[in-house]
């Protein structure tokens, strides 16, 4: 599974891909939300990009999205508050 929901939050686990032409969602791979990022995983540009991204799309705070796990990895596990978009976008995303 690509989440996991626990209270009021939910866990994203992201196999992220630095240096792609823009950032987007590009789908389930395996048990991971695979998420294109333009910036480079040089010196945590990659990570602060990741957020911008994830921040925009669900409409979160970047302060309230935090790193759980595999800051430094290529898959990543990242907490974010439970809002509609979030609930949205795992129902649209189940359903495929």
């Amino acid at each position: 599974m690509w989440y996991e929901i626990k209270n009021s939050k939910v866990i994203f686990y992201i196999k992220a891909q630095p240096n792609s032409s823009k950032n987007k969602i590009a789908g389930i791979l395996g048990d991971s939300l695979k998420i294109n990022i333009k910036a480079p995983a040089v010196e945590g540009a990659a990570n602060k990009e990741l957020i911008k991204f994830l921040s925009k799309t669900f409409k979160i705070a970047k302060s309230d999205i935090e790193f759980v796990g595999g800051e430094t990895s290529k898959r990543k596990r990242v907490k974010l508050p439970l809002n509609e978009k979030v609930k949205e976008f795992i129902e649209e995303t189940d359903e495929r």
